[in-house]
């Protein structure tokens, strides 16, 4: 099987996967993920496509992130595992549509408003 890539994006993190056959390493900016992610629910995140089709160990995933957060950039991962794994299967596409993990979410950081303090926060206002 030649490779597949495809690409995620969260925030301003965004996550170009490189998948093909292998014995199932996730390898992200040439450091094991694991190492990459601290946290369990971080690696559970990554995994959770591979878990939902059955594909946990059959492939090797390479891995270029940049910018955002550990969250964002996790949850970049995933979007791009997900749709490399419909490129490789479209019957994967039902299972994981169900799940939420097909759509890009598309909350951003609200930029910051002149005059005030934060996006949304305004100063007291004072009548006299």
């Amino acid at each position: 099987m030649e490779v597949v890539n495809a690409l995620g994006r969260r925030k301003t993190a965004v996550a170009r996967v490189y998948l093909q056959d292998g014995s199932g390493k996730i390898t992200i900016n040439n450091r094991d993920f694991k190492e990459f992610f601290p946290t369990a629910i971080l690696h559970y995140v990554v995994e959770q496509p591979l878990q939902l089709t059955d594909n946990l160990g059959k492939y090797d995933i390479k891995v270029n992130l940049k910018g955002g957060g550990i969250t964002g950039q996790a949850e970049a991962l995933r979007l791009g595992i997900s749709r490399a794994l419909v490129k490789i299967d479209p019957e994967y596409r039902p299972i994981l549509k169900e799940k939420g993990l097909m759509k890009r979410d598309p909350r951003m950081v609200e930029r910051k408003k002149p005059g005030q303090p934060k996006a949304r926060k305004k100063f007291q206002f004072s009548k006299r």
